[in-house]
C-alpha cells in the first residue's frame, strides 16, 4: 500500500506528509503537472492532492485528473462527491437544493431577460456573487433595483474580471491598519493596480450567467463548521467594520460556546448525506435557523487554535487535532488499510 502526495508549498500536503513518516505509512511524492502523472500513480493505491481555486493551472485540469484516476480504481482526495462543486456556487446551490439542505435562498439566471424580469419583481437589498472567488472576493451588496440591473447588463455584456485590483488594494488596505499585514504586501498591491494575474489572463471575464443570494440582515458573523471524516469542528468569523461580510476578515474565535450543537448536527447530517470526505460549510443565522452560504472542500489553515471537535455523536473531545491526519486516515480505510489509532 502506498501512497502518492502532490507536495505544495501551501495547504495540506506538508501535515500529510509528517503523519505519513510518523505513522510509517508508505508515500511518495508526485508532481501532478507531470504529462506521465498517471504512469507514475501506477504503483501507488491513492493519490492526494489538495488543489487550489486560484492556480490556473489546477482549475484547469485537477478535477479532470482527480476524476480519471477515481474511475480507474485509485482511491483519490479529494473525490468527486467532494470536489466537483469546489469553488462553483452555483452548482453549491443546485447540490445542496436537490438534497433540500438549509441554503440561503439563492437565484441563478442565464438570460439576461429573465434576470431582468426577475429584478423588477424581486426585493432587495441581494447579495452578488460570482462562481468563483474566496475570502469575500466577488461578493457585493446590491441596495437596489438601478444596482442590480447594472449588475445584469455587466453579467450579459463585457462581464467580471477573475482579479479586481481596486477591490484587492482596498482589502491589503485594511488589513494594513488592523496590524494584519505589512507594507511589502501593501505595496505590492499598489503595483497591481496595473497588472493582471496569471488566474485572471487564462479564466478569463466571469459571464453569461449572473447569481444572487438573499441578504440575511443582522448578522455580524458567520460561522464556519468544517467537517473531515465525520468529525466537525468550528471557528466564528466576525464581518468587517461597516460591512455584512466575514469571509477572511480576520477577526476570529474559537471557543466552544459560540457554537450551537444544533447547527453542528446540521453540518454532520448534510456532509454525510453529501458524501463528502471534508467540507467547510458557512452558515449564518435567520429566523432562528441557520442557513448555508457556501461550501469549499479547500478550506485555509483557520483550525490551529480550535479548542477541540465534536465526532459523528456529538460528543465533544477537547484538545489539539490535526484534520490534515482525518483526511489521510478516511484515505487509508477506503484502501483497506488498518485504521491507525
Amino acid at each position: 500500500m502506498k501512497i502518492a502526495i502532490h507536495d505544495r508549498k501551501e495547504g495540506f500536503s506538508k501535515r500529510w506528509i509528517e503523519y505519513c513518516k510518523l505513522n510509517g505509512i508508505p508515500y511518495k511524492k508526485v508532481n501532478c503537472y507531470d504529462s506521465d502523472i498517471v504512469k507514475q500513480l501506477e504503483d501507488c493505491d491513492a493519490l492526494m492532492w489538495h488543489f487550489h481555486q486560484a492556480i490556473a493551472k489546477d482549475v484547469l485540469f485537477a478535477k479532470q485528473l482527480i476524476y480519471s484516476l477515481q474511475t480507474a480504481g485509485k482511491k483519490v482526495f479529494p473525490d468527486f462527491h467532494t470536489c466537483w462543486h469546489f469553488d462553483d456556487k452555483v452548482g453549491q446551490k443546485y447540490l445542496l437544493e436537490s438534497v433540500d439542505a438549509p441554503l440561503i435562498p439563492s437565484y441563478a439566471f442565464y438570460e439576461k431577460s429573465a434576470a431582468m424580469e426577475w429584478v423588477e419583481k424581486t426585493e432587495f437589498p441581494k447579495v452578488f456573487k460570482l462562481r468563483r472567488g474566496s475570502g469575500s472576493n466577488h461578493v457585493r451588496l446590491v441596495r437596489n433595483k438601478s444596482a442590480a440591473k447594472k449588475v445584469v447588463r455587466k453579467a450579459f455584456g463585457k462581464g467580471f474580471p477573475q482579479y479586481d485590483a481596486g477591490a484587492n488594494l482596498l482589502e491589503r488596505w485594511r488589513k494594513f491598519r488592523l496590524g494584519k499585514t505589512d507594507l511589502k504586501n501593501l505595496l505590492k498591491g499598489v503595483v497591481r493596480l496595473g497588472y493582471k494575474t496569471d488566474f485572471a489572463k487564462v479564466m478569463g471575464n466571469e459571464s453569461g450567467y449572473v447569481y444572487f443570494q438573499d441578504f440575511i440582515p443582522d448578522n455580524d458573523h458567520d460561522i464556519r463548521v468544517n467537517v473531515v471524516d465525520g468529525k466537525a469542528f468550528a471557528v466564528r468569523r466576525n464581518v468587517r467594520e461597516g460591512d455584512f461580510r466575514a469571509s477572511g476578515s480576520g477577526f476570529i474565535h474559537y471557543e466552544k460556546h459560540y457554537f450551537p450543537e444544533d447547527m453542528i448536527e446540521v453540518a454532520l447530517k448534510v456532509a454525510k448525506r453529501l458524501k463528502l470526505q471534508a467540507v467547510a460549510f458557512d452558515f449564518l443565522r435567520h429566523d432562528g435557523k441557520y442557513l448555508i452560504a457556501e461550501l469549499s472542500y479547500g478550506f485555509c489553515d483557520m483550525t490551529s487554535e480550535c479548542t477541540g471537535y465534536w465526532d459523528g455523536d456529538m460528543n465533544w473531545h477537547p484538545g489539539k487535532f490535526y484534520e490534515e491526519d482525518w483526511m489521510v486516515e478516511t484515505l487509508l480505510q477506503q484502501v483497506g488499510h488498518q485504521k491507525i489509532v
